[in-house]
């Protein structure tokens, strides 16, 4: 059984940074794809970054340059670090992986996810 686990969200300033993370069981973790998404009240899922199984990595273009995404196989963790942030970014970020190995943007491809993790950014 897979199950996806984040943590690190909190309650920041504008401009500053916060570094989330998700640990992963349940399979061999580096054969496959892991995303980040997010979810604000009233919007829909919005794809944040992905990172294949080879560390090839995608971002929303509401996040390039701001956020990196990064694997650790040895400790079967994805992480989100986000720096620059800005009160937009306030939202739960979703922690998610595919039944395959490469990533994609699109929620519907993503087999399984974590409960998610609140991050608020003020003014």
């Amino acid at each position: 059984q897979v199950q996806l686990v984040e943590s690190g969200g909190g309650l920041v300033q504008a401009g500053a940074s916060l570094r989330l993370s998700c640990a992963a069981s349940g399979r061999t973790f580096s054969r496959y794809a892991m995303g980040w998404f997010r979810q604000s009240p009233g919007k829909e899922r919005e794809f944040v970054a992905a990172i294949s199984w080879n560390g090839g990595t995608y971002y929303g273009d509401s996040v390039k340059g701001r956020f990196t995404i990064s694997r650790d196989n040895a400790k079967n963790t994805v992480y989100l670090q986000m720096n620059s942030l800005k009160p937009e970014d306030t939202a739960v970020y979703y922690c998610a992986t595919r039944d395959a190995g490469l990533g994609t943007s699109a929620p519907s491809t993503y087999a399984y996810w974590g409960q998610g993790t609140q991050v608020t950014v003020s003014s």
